[in-house]
């Protein structure tokens, strides 16, 4: 369980909203992914949504990576 806590939380020791969403993303592309495995390609999922939740996900974990790297300069 501390392990998901640290996954989650900045320096700070706080839970950062935009990790759980980016680790919330990842995890709804490989349940699509395996779903995906398993199925018709007619059940599939539309590609534009995929892709969007990619981007989300790589844009959330994006930019907590910028955040660190940017408060460590100002303080």
């Amino acid at each position: 369980m501390k392990f998901f806590k640290e996954l989650v939380s900045d320096e700070t020791d706080r839970v950062s909203s935009k990790r759980v969403a980016g680790l919330l993303c990842v995890v709804a592309l490989v349940a699509s992914l395996i779903a995906n495995t398993f199925s018709h390609e007619s059940v599939k999922p539309s590609d534009i949504l995929v892709e969007s939740v990619a981007l989300f996900a790589f844009g959330a974990l994006g930019l907590t990576s910028v955040d660190k790297f940017t408060k460590s300069k100002q303080s």
